[in-house]
């Protein structure tokens, strides 16, 4: 049995999907319960089985209940994928007044995967059986860069949390994969028009890495140029931060951030 978060949208969708058509009980979660059950009512109607379970990663509740839910339904999990996740990209002095950006992307990112794996962890140690997966960025790899400070901090902290929990869970039988996902283009990297023009993965494309996560069970998987950036960021930090400062300086916010707290979108997005 399997638990895709976020699988309303995108990534998760697609996953949650592919999961179904290999045979597997898929658990879709996310807010969107109305999207959720039209997935799930498409799973079903294909052969496969799905079932739609509202969750909010920033309502402890909530979080409570989906994990109640599924092991009172399933009794355990097989494969866990922390999808869900919320992406912001904002120049810092349009979030002075507003505290749900740090909320929004801590909770979505960070806080809520944590008390959702620790409610589903002890179940699967205790089974000696599980795959966790986090779809986290190839972002937190790259330098630095301003106005995704909120969203690239919280999901580094996930990052950190997870291989620290991994080192002790494996020894019990629960593996772990994270994988540092490049540009996906999708919903949440629309707003950002310039990122349509980079080369990227469409969410069926993304899913069959997940796939594969789940069947070979690497600890990482990072797209090539990850390797790289990994290792010259350190030793080029100061440089990169300066030339990233310049350039930051000539790029305006996007439509979306601007709507988000003025409501004009007059800025030049890129």
């Amino acid at each position: 049995m399997a638990v895709v978060t976020g699988a309303s949208h995108g990534l998760g969708a697609e996953t949650a999907r592919m999961l179904a058509a290999a045979g597997a009980t898929v658990v879709l979660g996310a807010r969107s319960v109305d999207q959720l059950e039209a997935i799930a009512a498409e799973i079903t109607a294909a052969g496969g089985k799905a079932v739609a379970i509202r969750l909010d990663l920033a309502e402890p509740e909530s979080i409570s209940a989906f994990a109640e839910e599924i092991l009172a339904c399933f009794d355990h999990v097989d494969y866990l994928i922390h999808n869900a996740g919320k992406s912001l990209r904002r120049s810092i002095h349009l979030s002075y007044d507003r505290p749900k950006d740090l909320t929004a992307t801590s909770t979505a990112n960070y806080l809520g995967p944590i008390r959702l794996t620790l409610a589903l962890l002890p179940s699967m140690r205790a089974r000696h059986s599980g795959h966790i997966v986090n779809i986290s960025t190839v972002g937190v790899l790259f330098p630095v860069v301003p106005k995704w400070g909120f969203y690239l901090s919280s999901k580094a902290a996930f990052d950190v949390w997870m291989r620290a929990v991994g080192m002790e869970a494996r020894p019990d039988g629960v593996t772990l994969t994270t994988i540092y996902a490049g540009l996906m283009h999708t919903r949440m990297s629309a707003p950002s028009r310039w990122m349509s023009a980079l080369p990227g993965q469409s969410p069926a494309e993304a899913a069959t890495g997940v796939a594969r996560a789940l069947i070979t069970k690497p600890r990482i998987m990072i797209p090539a140029y990850g390797y790289a950036t990994a290792v010259l960021t350190p030793i080029l930090r100061v440089p990169m931060e300066i030339a990233t400062t310049a350039v930051y300086q000539r790029l305006g916010d996007t439509d979306a951030a601007l709507r988000a707290v003025d409501g004009k979108g007059t800025s030049d997005a890129r």
